[in-house]
């Protein structure tokens, strides 16, 4: 059953717990666009962080003691080494990733003083669709390589950008880690199984890097079409390449990605693109 709530509205979520009774909370809800958080920071940390606070506070109330954490790779911040692994210094540039990274370090503190049980989950790029083509990426506005490109292929856009050309990479362009959602969801219900026997963080990610070149000449091999393209300077903050060591989710979690080439990635996007209705 869907029940709509806001975190930064106690009550409402205190009539979820009510009716549930849940034993456990997968915590998804935040604001994630980048750019948008440099702009308007108040607006990130209010949601993010302080509606965090309120739904901790309500799981005290009611007993609960265990969260699954939907976390990023942006709480990295520039890489100072690659594969980036979940030692890397966590010196996030933009208030997104510091949001992230303050929840992170309240459920290290509530684990201490309130006995919290607790895995935030690192993502990657996630990217993909259902298996099915039922249920995929819908953005306003779309932000995501991945959707973009295809737009650009089937004429919803005219172009897509491609931002740099420059990058210390092999085809001048930026390199990042593409993890299915299909991946993320499994990775979820893993870390629901291991509360309790860890707290901590996990990187959720296939360890191998796509290029922006890369995802544009996979998306012209899966549907036939031309990509047209439009090439813009560098975006600052833009790392070169980010991509993960996702050892210790195998480890921990015992997880492994199912997908890991680009293109079974962009196959299941490309179906739900030619066949979604909003």
């Amino acid at each position: 059953a869907f029940e709509k709530a806001d975190l930064l509205d106690k009550d409402s979520l205190r009539n979820v717990f009510q009716k549930f009774r849940p034993e456990a909370v997968v915590h998804f809800a935040a604001f994630a666009y980048v750019g948008e958080s440099v702009r308007d920071p108040r607006k990130y940390y209010r949601n993010n962080v302080a509606g965090t606070l309120n739904l901790l506070d309500v799981m005290r109330e009611y007993s609960v003691d265990k969260i699954v954490f939907s976390s990023t790779c942006a709480t990295y911040g520039e890489p100072q080494y690659l594969p980036i692994d979940e030692k890397h210094p966590q010196k996030p540039i933009n208030p997104y990733g510091r949001s992230k990274l303050m929840i992170e370090e309240i459920f290290r503190d509530y684990e201490t003083a309130y006995g919290l049980k607790h895995i935030s989950l690192r993502y990657f790029n996630a990217a993909g669709c259902s298996e099915d083509g039922a249920i995929g990426e819908s953005h306003l506005p779309e932000t995501h390589l991945i959707p973009l490109v295809l737009k650009a292929v089937n004429g919803e856009l005219e172009t897509v950008r491609v931002f740099g050309t420059d990058y210390d990479t092999p085809d001048g362009t930026c390199i990042r880690d593409y993890i299915h959602v299909e991946d993320l969801a499994a990775a979820h219900r893993l870390a629901l199984e291991k509360l309790g026997k860890y707290n901590g963080c996990v990187n959720l990610g296939t360890g191998i890097g796509s290029s922006v070149r890369e995802i544009i000449t996979a998306a012209e091999k899966v549907s036939g079409w031309r990509c047209p393209v439009e090439y813009a300077p560098r975006r600052p903050g833009d790392p070169a390449k980010l991509f993960a060591d996702n050892r210790k989710a195998g480890e921990i979690l015992g997880w492994r990605p199912r997908y890991t080439a680009i293109e079974e990635i962009i196959e299941t996007a490309w179906k739900w693109e030619t066949n979604r209705k909003y």
